[in-house]
């Protein structure tokens, strides 16, 4: 097979975002759209990636060189329109006699199988493939004139007869070349019309003209979605979500609810998980087989065990790592911790910047005091520990395996191994001075109101 290679289309404002971030940085699941687009390519077989960026883009210039090292980046000084700046890469195209696929940087939900579909009717002889859809209603779309299984024409709804305008087949505006097509026709693109720009749709009828054969398929109307407001960012959102929801289900992930469970691109579910509703999944999180995320969870950058129960209303944050049948449970936060397996931080905790040993309990309000206002201390509670509610650990602080910390302590000392640690002020009480307080409060209410 021929080799493929992808320009991807990224250099537009995204005005109607009303946004300072450019519009193929919005994040769908969690990543920029252009990632979602460079993702399809790549797995589709692009051997060759090429981004056109805006000239004003260095975030997104920075994403690609971060995520796609070997993608070549190009800037397109001027919008002139899609030709223009499919003519700002043509160092892609400008040898060889390999294919060339045209996607856009903002229609993040665009199949990787839709892509290999365009490279396979390449390698079956055509020398351009436009990828349409169909849809009940097509006001506005460009539509794809066709004869049999050749396309003769896209024409524009403006543009338009009656009778094209009753078709229903719309151009995606995703197409492919075969190379050496596309340098003989690039160049010969004209902008006379009411924009003045240069449109890629015109190499259909240059095509057509030089004999060339210019073929189309088909892709679902949702999949080539192309963002242009935050109004299609949630619709394009939701879409994502659903497609998530339903590969996560077949693959034996039980979704309580699963309109309100919130996925991201790299959400990694084991099977015989179960999933209880309102639970958000941020990016970079591994959740291991027949763990229970319990209703109410917000999870980021963690690695969750087998067998582990989560929430309800937990937090783990980055770098955290929950071991295999560990509890967290309601109201409790963990950041950048190991939490060995068997371990469990139950009620009310914060657990940051430190290593829990295997089955070590952690009583109800327990926090590890880990930032002294300008650095970060880590805290190691050694396994079978048990730490009594309501205590503070002040870092950099080492509790040994089997200790027991007294309720309502503040350690500030390392506890050795099996040792027992109290780090609290000894109770007083004076019988009857309870009376003397209220007398003397109510006294001083009475002399502040004046009377």
């Amino acid at each position: 097979m021929a080799e493929l290679a992808a320009i991807v289309l990224a250099a537009g404002e995204g005005t109607r975002m009303r946004s300072s971030l450019p519009k193929v940085m919005h994040p769908i699941g969690g990543r920029p759209m252009l990632g979602h687009v460079l993702a399809s390519a790549t797995r589709a077989g692009a051997a060759r990636l090429s981004v056109v960026i805006g000239p004003d883009h260095q975030g997104v210039a920075a994403m690609v060189a971060a995520d796609y090292p070997g993608a070549a980046m190009v800037t397109q000084a001027e919008r002139l329109g899609t030709a223009h700046a499919v003519r700002a890469a043509r160092d892609l195209f400008s040898a060889g006699t390999g294919n060339v696929v045209v996607l856009f940087g903002d229609g993040p939900l665009v199949r990787h199988d839709t892509i290999a579909a365009v490279s396979a009717r390449l390698e079956a002889g055509a020398d351009i493939v436009v990828v349409g859809f169909d849809t009940p209603d097509p006001t506005g779309y460009g539509r794809l004139l066709t004869e049999g299984g050749r396309l003769r024409a896209i024409r524009e709804h403006k543009d338009a007869s009656e009778a094209e305008r009753a078709v229903t087949l719309c151009n995606s505006g995703i197409m492919g070349f075969r190379a050496e097509a596309l340098r003989a026709i690039i160049d010969r693109i004209g902008n006379a019309n009411a924009k003045g720009e240069f449109y890629l749709t015109d190499a259909v009828e240059l095509a057509n003209a030089d004999g060339r054969e210019v073929a189309f398929t088909t892709a679902p109307a949702d999949e080539v979605l192309g963002v242009n407001d935050r109004a299609q960012l949630a619709q394009a959102e939701r879409q994502f979500q659903d497609l998530r929801r339903q590969d996560f289900m077949a693959a034996g992930v039980t979704l309580r609810d699963p309109a309100t469970t919130w996925l991201s691109w790299d959400t990694e579910i084991a099977r015989d998980v179960l999933i209880e509703p309102s639970v958000f999944i941020g990016p970079g999180v591994r959740i291991g087989e027949g763990a229970i995320i319990r209703a109410f969870s917000h999870l980021e950058g963690t690695t969750i065990g087998a067998g582990a129960e989560i929430g309800p209303f937990a937090r783990l944050r980055p770098a955290a790592e929950i071991g295999d049948g560990a509890k967290i449970g309601n109201f409790v936060e963990v950041k950048k911790a190991e939490i060995a397996a068997g371990a469990k931080v139950n009620h009310l905790s914060y657990v940051g910047d430190a290593s829990i040993g295997a089955k070590a309990n952690l009583g109800a309000g327990t926090i590890t005091c880990n930032y002294d206002g300008t650095n970060k201390h880590r805290t190691v509670i050694g396994a079978g520990a048990f730490i009594g509610s309501n205590s503070s650990l002040v870092a950099p602080v080492e509790i040994g395996e089997g200790a027991f910390v007294g309720s309502g302590s503040v350690i500030t000392e390392d506890v050795p191994a099996d040792a027992l640690a109290l780090g609290r002020a000894r109770q007083v009480v004076k019988p009857g001075h309870a009376a003397t307080l209220r007398e003397r409060a109510r006294a001083l209410k009475a002399q502040k109101s004046g009377k």
